[in-house]
This record gives structure tokens, sequence and C-alpha cells, in this order.
């Protein structure tokens, strides 16, 4: 297990020295990460929301307090088990792990690659899925999700296909979190999860 752990690790930090990438992550810990301990851990190298025995009454989120971000290429692999989850940009922390703003969706056989506002008023603002990301998700694999932010300009990617773009000026910098959902019992899980600050 400790070797498997370390070669995550490595591979973590391959992908985090692309061009400029720094990792969130670390592979190991959920140092910087903030989200209830009940639901969010730490397995082989890879960050893990569930809510299998935990039942939660509204969507709730792993918030990352180190810092916020505004100009940026975020780049993560994602595993989603059942029902829905999202990673946050831009956005607000709320109390006791709520978060509202921009969110990168995906949904189990629906929502990926879609730009949806979250605890807001405007719901989905960019479908990316039906005809684009439909045709590139791996419903039981791994996927590549980008995130990239300059100005106005929000753009998001899954697996190398471009799925929803957008220019929209409410909130040009914020925090990064990834959600768990209300509802069924789910799991989502993160790996490779790294940023390039366009600001520098």
């Amino acid at each position: 297990m400790r070797v498997l752990t370390a070669l995550l690790f490595l591979s973590s930090l391959a992908f985090a020295q692309e061009s400029g990438f720094k990792p969130l992550f670390d592979g190991k810990t959920l140092s910087g990460w903030d989200g209830d301990p009940k639901l969010w851990s730490v397995q082989n190298g890879e960050l893990v929301g569930s809510t299998e025995g935990n039942k939660i009454a509204k969507n709730t989120f792993l918030i990352y307090r180190a810092r916020e971000f505004s100009d940026f290429i975020l780049r993560a692999q994602v595993k989603l088990r059942n029902h829905n989850s999202g990673i946050q940009f831009r956005s607000e922390a709320l109390p006791e792990w709520v978060v509202r703003g921009y969110q990168a969706d995906m949904a189990e056989g629906n929502w990926w690659g879609s730009i949806y506002d979250e605890k807001g008023t405007r719901g989905v603002m960019v479908n990316g899925w039906k005809g684009k990301a439909e045709t590139v998700v791996k419903p039981n694999g791994w996927n590549d999700v980008e995130i990239y932010c300059k100005g106005d300009e929000i753009r998001i990617t899954v697996n190398g296909l471009v799925t929803a773009e957008l220019r929209d000026s409410a909130k040009l910098e914020g925090i990064i979190a990834l959600q768990l959902h209300a509802g069924p019992p789910m799991e989502v899980r993160f790996r490779n999860i790294r940023i390039r600050d366009l600001k520098n």
C-alpha cells in the first residue's frame, strides 16, 4: 500500500510540473482543504467524497481555503459513482460548507461539461452535455476536466473536448471547491488536481 501511495504521489507531481502547474492536493492529506470530515477522506492518493451511510440535507462542499483565484487553468481527473458532483470556481464560501457561484457540473448520465450557477438564480448557464460531453465521458472511469478563466472568459473542457464557453463578469475571483450533492448515496473521486495561475 505504501508503494502504491508513493507511486500515485509521484504521478501527481509529474502532472503538477506540466507548464507551470502547481498541485492543490498533495495526494496524502486534506491539507489546505476544509469540509465535513465524515464525508471526505484520502484513499490511495485520491481525494474521496462519499455520502454512503451519511445522508445529507443539502449540497455540501470541500473548500480549498489556502487562497482564492481569478485568472487560471485548473485541471483534475474525476471519477463519479452515482448522482451529481461538480467543481466550484470563482465562488463564495458560505457557512456550514455551503458554496455559491460558478460550477463545472457533472452528473450520472447528464450535465458533464456544463456551467451551472450553484445556489444562484441563473441555473444552467451553458449546457455542455448534449452533443458534447456525452460523446466523450467515461461513465465508470476517470475523466479529465479543465476549467479556464481569463477576465470574463470561461471555458470548460472534458477529455480534450471543449464543452462550454461563456463570457460573464458577475464574479472574477473566488474559491475552488468540490461538491457532494444531496439525494441518493453517491461517491466522487478526484486526483491530480493542479492549477496554473495566469496572473503571474
